[in-house]
């Protein structure tokens, strides 16, 4: 049987199983080293919580052990649609600042440029990231820990924000609708009554990163008077609070839509929103299709050797793959069953070295008809969710031209003669350069992203 080649060609966590509406989750803290370095250190994130104790945790720090308040609901509801069986979110915690923000056009939401005393204090920034959420979360921890039966800090969270499509797929000349929930606790009913009954004004902004550049797309700012730069490219957001109760909780919505898309349109999307002294950012990765490349297989018979191949990546270190089976009869998120392996490195004249992972999956059935496999790919220089590219299985059943049990008409019309004779390519090409090649940049890799997409069926 001939292989199926799924071509990643990108130059360019840990992960555990999870439930839905998770009890705990597991993260790093990662803070400033020196000489340019990070350190990282395990934390974790109390986010259902019931009338029992908090189970020990003598392997963390109290500090970074956290009991998280959140009034709004809004981590549950976050992760109320994450699939069961999904590996856990990436999680990141580290310091944060409270800072106004930069931008002249929101310049009206902070009219005094120190921050107000009730903002003192430790503040921490969570991150999550994962195929089904992004998440971004502002916490107040309280000074000392509680000491319950197990050490732990609670912490309150202010400034929520999250999307639920972190990784959207649209086929080119489609509108992208890309969704953006938040919320905003008030610290203090003290802090709450000083200010004027409802939610405050907010700022939002929406990016698409090039380059290493973050280009503005959209920008508003309800419930302000300021001027604002003119959308780009037909954006628009549909951007409000939800609900005007005086003291809080808040939530709001930031939905950002993208008329008709072209595959340059392909990328990291940055989505901020912006609080007086506060900032909630998350990262979505648009993926803009022509055509789905498809792999056919039999019922009861094994689909061809599905091959993704890694290329031009810097460093050699810190390169995760993972196999995904998307849909299916359930519909559902899951690791990828079968047999792969990893091949060796292979080094290039320029530094840079490529690699090919393997996937031979187990027999199938008509019920998978539909169901798509995915190869993610993680490494230092990709953001947080990777990259990834996929395949669409067709599971021949009856044809509906000459009655028989056989491949359908419209493989017979693409030329196939046998079963594996089809092939998709995807190449999503970044070159990296190690440090040597690198004259600008003495210390670091650098990158460069070409996207491009190639579909064929080959006889």
């Amino acid at each position: 049987m001939k292989r199926v080649s799924l071509l990643l060609a990108v130059a360019l966590g840990l992960a555990t199983a999870v439930s839905a509406r998770p009890a705990v989750i597991e993260c790093w803290f990662v803070e400033d080293a020196g000489g340019g370095k990070l350190a990282k250190k395990p934390a974790a994130l109390l986010l259902r919580q019931g009338a029992e104790s908090p189970p020990p945790r003598p392997d963390l720090a109290p500090e970074r052990y956290l009991k998280v308040h959140d009034p709004a609901g809004t981590l549950q509801a976050a992760f109320r649609q994450y699939p069961r069986d999904a590996p856990a979110p990436r999680c990141e915690m580290s310091l944060y600042v409270p800072l106004p923000a930069s931008a002249k056009w929101l310049s009206d939401l902070t009219p005094e440029q120190s921050c107000p005393r009730a903002l003192d204090g430790t503040w921490l920034m969570v991150s999550m990231s994962s195929p089904f959420l992004s998440l971004s979360s502002l916490l107040r921890p309280q000074s000392e820990p509680q000491p319950e039966p197990a050490l732990i800090t609670m912490a309150t969270a202010v400034l929520t924000v999250f999307t639920h499509t972190p990784t959207p797929r649209i086929r080119i000349g489609q509108d992208a609708l890309l969704d953006l929930s938040f919320a905003y606790v008030p610290l203090t009913p003290k802090a709450a009554t000083s200010l004027a009954p409802g939610p405050p004004p907010f700022g939002l902004e929406w990016r698409r990163q090039h380059l290493g550049k973050g280009h503005l797309l959209l920008a508003v700012t309800p419930g302000l008077n300021g001027q604002v730069p003119a959308a780009r490219e037909g954006a628009v957001a549909f951007a409000a609070w939800d609900d005007d109760e005086p003291w809080g909780p808040w939530t709001g919505n930031g939905t950002f839509w993208l008329p008709a898309v072209k595959p340059s349109q392909e990328g990291t999307y940055l989505a901020t929103v912006h609080l007086p002294y506060l900032q909630g950012q998350i990262t979505l990765e648009l993926a803009i299709n022509s055509s789905s490349p498809l792999v056919w297989a039999a019922p009861g018979e094994a689909p061809p050797e599905l091959l993704c191949l890694v290329s031009h990546f810097y460093p050699s270190q810190g390169l995760e793959v993972e196999w995904e089976l998307r849909g299916g009869p359930e519909g559902r998120f899951q690791k990828a069953e079968g047999q792969r392996w990893l091949s060796a490195l292979r080094h290039h004249s320029d530094g840079s070295v490529s690699l090919s992972a393997h996937l031979q999956p187990p027999p199938v059935t008509s019920e998978q008809h539909g169901a798509r496999y995915a190869c993610r790919v993680h490494h230092p220089s990709l953001p947080a969710l990777g990259r990834s590219a996929e395949v669409t299985l067709q599971v021949a059943g009856k044809s509906l031209v000459d009655g028989e049990m056989g491949w359908a008409s419209p493989l017979k019309d693409a030329g196939a003669k046998a079963l594996g004779a089809a092939s998709a390519r995807l190449k999503i090409h970044r070159k990296c350069y190690p440090p040597s090649a690198a004259t600008s940049v003495p210390t670091t890799s650098t990158c460069l992203w070409t996207d491009h997409e190639h579909f064929a069926l080959l006889s």
